[in-house]
C-alpha cells in the first residue's frame, strides 16, 4: 500500500474548506475520511435563510480550478451555491470520502504531545515520525445515539467560527430571554428552519431583530415582505455597519482596484513585512485615508443611511480590515421607507415580558469555543493553520477574509503541501514569535472585532506567505502594471495543486 493512502487522515466538516481540504488531500495520493454532520455537502449553505444570495459576484467566490456554469447569476441564490459546491465535490472524488450524519462528538490527542520541544509534533515530519501520538474521535452515526470511535493520525478541522453552535450574549438575572412570554431565536436557529416554517413563524406576528449585520438585515427584509407595514420588524441597532448596495462605486470604480490588489496593500502596516513597508504605508497613509473617504462619499450619497441613523462609526477602510462589510438586501431602505421595517438604535437591550427593554448600557458578549488564548489574545494559529504546540492537527477557514472561499483553497492547499513533506515548519519558538506579531496587526486594524482574525486588508501578503513556503512564486500576475495594480482572485493561484 501508498504510504500516503496508509496514513490515516481525519477532516471534519463537508463546508466550503472540508471539501477543498479533502480534494487537495486526495490529489497528492492521501485517502482522508470527512465526517459531516449534516445529509449533503455545503456546511452553513444548506442552513440559510430563503432569500440569501451570494454576497460576493461569483468570479470572486469560486475554486482556482472549477469555474461556476455558464450563465450563472451574479450573485447566486443559496441553492446555487450550494448545486456548485456539489458538483465541485463530485467531480475530484470528494463525495465519496464524506460520511454523512456522522458527528464528532468527541476528540482526543493520545500519545506524547511534544509540547517541550521545539519541533512541531516532536521531530520535524508532520506526522510525527515514530513514536507519534494520533487522533482518537467519537463518532456518532445517524440518529440512534450509538457512537463508533476511531483512531487517526492527523486531525484537520474545518467546521468554521461556531460549529453550528450560537454565539449569545450574557444578560443580567431576570433580563435574560426567560422574561419575555414570546419566542426568542438566534439567527442560526431561524436559519436552521425550512423555508415554510420560517414563513409561517413570522407571518402575522410583531417581530424584534437585534444586531447590525449582514443576517439581521437579511432577516428583517424577510419579516417585511411577509407581514409589511401593517405588522412592521423592528430592527434595534447598537452599532452600524457598512453595508452597501453595489460593488461599483463613483465612475463604476470596482472596490477591487481599490482595496484587492498588490497597491493596496502597500498602504497597510503588514505583519513580517519590515520597517521599509512599515514605513512605505506610513507615508502613503493620506492616499489611503482619502481612498476611504471618497468611498464612504459615495455610499452615504447612495444610500439613505443618515436619514435613518444608520451611519457606521467606523471608516469603510476600516470595515474592509475588520470584515465588517456587507452586501444590502435589494430594496432594503424602501423597506423603510414604506414603514414594514422600523430602526431603533440603542447601546443596549435586555428582555422583559412584553419584549425588548432598551436602555444605555453596554453588556459585553461572552467569548466561546476558542482553541487557547484568552479574551486579550487571538486565536493563535501559525499562518491561521496550526497551532504550535498542539501536534497532527490543522485548523481550514477559522479566519475570515473577503471572499471566505478564496482564502481557504490556500489553506487547503498550504496543508496539504505541509503532510505530503514540500515544507517543514520552522521552530515553535519562530511560530509563536509569528502569530504573536499577526496577533498584534489583528488587534491594530480589527479594532474590537480582532479575535476574528479578519484578513481582509492583507490577503495577498497572506498568500504571499503561504506561497513563499510552498516554494512558489507569490508574484502571480502577467506583466507589471497588473501585478501592481489588478485586484487579486482565486483564478491567480490555480497552477497551485
Amino acid at each position: 500500500m501508498d504510504h500516503k493512502a496508509a496514513k490515516r487522515v481525519a477532516i471534519i466538516g463537508a463546508g466550503t474548506s472540508g471539501l477543498a481540504a479533502c480534494k487537495h488531500l486526495l490529489a497528492r495520493g492521501f485517502r482522508p475520511v470527512v465526517f459531516e454532520a449534516g445529509a449533503s455537502v455545503g456546511g452553513l449553505w444548506t442552513r440559510t435563510l430563503a432569500s440569501t444570495r451570494l454576497q460576493s459576484p461569483n468570479a470572486a467566490y469560486r475554486f482556482s480550478d472549477f469555474p461556476w456554469p455558464e450563465g450563472a447569476d451574479t450573485h447566486p441564490r443559496h441553492d446555487q451555491v450550494l448545486e456548485y459546491l456539489a458538483a465541485y465535490a463530485c467531480r475530484f472524488g470528494v463525495e465519496e470520502c464524506v460520511r454523512f450524519r456522522s458527528q464528532v462528538v468527541a476528540a482526543e490527542y493520545v500519545g506524547a504531545d511534544g509540547a517541550d520541544t521545539e519541533m512541531w509534533a516532536g521531530n520535524w515530519e508532520a506526522f510525527g515520525g515514530d513514536g507519534a501520538g494520533r487522533w482518537r474521535l467519537t463518532v456518532r452515526h445517524g440518529d440512534s445515539g450509538a457512537t463508533q470511535e476511531y483512531e487517526f493520525d492527523i486531525l484537520i478541522l474545518c467546521v468554521g467560527r461556531f460549529s453550528g453552535v450560537p454565539n449569545v450574549p450574557a444578560f443580567p438575572p431576570g433580563a435574560d430571554p426567560n422574561a419575555f412570554r414570546g419566542r426568542v431565536l438566534h439567527s442560526m436557529d431561524f436559519s436552521d428552519m425550512d423555508d415554510a416554517n420560517a414563513a409561517a413563524l413570522v407571518k402575522g406576528n410583531r417581530v424584534a431583530v437585534v444586531g447590525s449585520g449582514k443576517s439581521a438585515f437579511d432577516i428583517a427584509a424577510e419579516c417585511a415582505d411577509a407581514n409589511g407595514a401593517e405588522w412592521p420588524c423592528t430592527m434595534v441597532c447598537r452599532s452600524p455597519q457598512w453595508l452597501v448596495h453595489d460593488v461599483d462605486v463613483w465612475g463604476k470604480i470596482n472596490l477591487g482596484y481599490l482595496y484587492m490588489n498588490r497597491f493596496a496593500q502597500l498602504m497597510v502596516r503588514k505583519p513580517g513585512a519590515g520597517l521599509a513597508s512599515s514605513i512605505l504605508a506610513t507615508l502613503l497613509s493620506p492616499l489611503a485615508w482619502l481612498i476611504s473617504k471618497v468611498t464612504e462619499a459615495y455610499y452615504k450619497k447612495a444610500i439613505p443611511m443618515r436619514e435613518y441613523g444608520m451611519e457606521p462609526e467606523i471608516g469603510f477602510a476600516t470595515s474592509i480590515s475588520s470584515c465588517k462589510s456587507g452586501m444590502l438586501p435589494d430594496a432594503f431602505y424602501g423597506r423603510v421607507r414604506g414603514g414594514s421595517v422600523v430602526i431603533r438604535r440603542s447601546r443596549a437591550f435586555s428582555f422583559c415580558e412584553d419584549g425588548l427593554k432598551l436602555r444605555d448600557m453596554f453588556v459585553s458578549p461572552r467569548v466561546k469555543d476558542i482553541v487557547a488564548g484568552s479574551s486579550d489574545t487571538t486565536i493563535p494559529l501559525y499562518r491561521e493553520c496550526v497551532h504550535p504546540r498542539i501536534p497532527q492537527m490543522a485548523v481550514i477557514g477559522y479566519s475570515e477574509s473577503l471572499t471566505n472561499i478564496y482564502t481557504i483553497e490556500m489553506m487547503a492547499k498550504w496543508v496539504a503541501r505541509l503532510l505530503d513533506g514540500a515544507f517543514r515548519l520552522p521552530t515553535v519558538r519562530r511560530m509563536e514569535q509569528s502569530v504573536a506579531e499577526w496577533g498584534r496587526y489583528m488587534r491594530r486594524s480589527n479594532g474590537d472585532r480582532f479575535r476574528r482574525s479578519c484578513l481582509g486588508a492583507v490577503n495577498i501578503w497572506y498568500n504571499d506567505e503561504l506561497c513563499r513556503d510552498m516554494g512558489c512564486d507569490p508574484r502571480r500576475k502577467k506583466g507589471l502594471l497588473a501585478e501592481w495594480f489588478q485586484p487579486y482572485g482565486a483564478v491567480d493561484y490555480a497552477d497551485i495543486q
